[in-house]
């Protein structure tokens, strides 16, 4: 598999006077959104690179395919707090790529922080390469990089309808 998922919580953030903050309807329990989080591990391979995809002439990982691994994420992260019935679609990025990664490069895309929105879920994500030093990783051990940050906005919708309306 090129990727895995890690969860894990996060402290519950609190809403106007120190309330708790209500949960979207269509979640299927009440924790706050700030305990959506998900990180995943990616291997930067030939098909991910900015001349497979066309978004560029080097064989470097592709902004493109960054955002989806992003993206992915953050579908990853909201899956097991929805009504069975729901579903979350994008409707807004941004995203900043400050370093590039060749291939065979190790990328941990983590959603770091998410806030509550009228429509939905608002995802903070970084992307850091993670490297580790020959040997026997002695001290320092793993590093990371940070090469990529960004929000991913995702409004919560009920499956049906949404594939009805298209």
């Amino acid at each position: 598999s090129r990727h895995e998922q890690a969860d894990t919580q996060a402290p519950r953030p609190q809403g106007q006077r120190g309330q708790p903050r209500q949960a979207p309807q269509r979640l299927t329990d009440h924790r706050s959104a700030a305990s959506f989080v998900s990180t995943q591990q990616f291997t930067v391979t030939d098909e991910d690179t900015a001349i497979a995809l066309g978004s560029g002439d080097v064989p470097v990982l592709a902004t493109p395919r960054l955002l989806a691994w992003m993206e992915a994420a953050t579908v990853a992260a909201a899956r097991p707090h929805l009504d069975p019935s729901s579903t979350t679609v994008g409707i807004e990025v941004w995203m900043r790529h400050r370093r590039a990664s060749a291939v065979g490069a190790h990328v941990e895309v983590e959603v770091t922080e998410v806030t509550e929105q009228d429509r939905g879920l608002a995802f903070d994500v970084v992307a850091r390469e993670v490297t580790e030093p020959p040997g026997d990783g002695g001290p320092g051990g793993i590093r990371a990089h940070e090469i990529a940050s960004g929000r991913v906005v995702r409004a919560i919708v009920d499956r049906g309808s949404f594939l009805r309306g298209i």
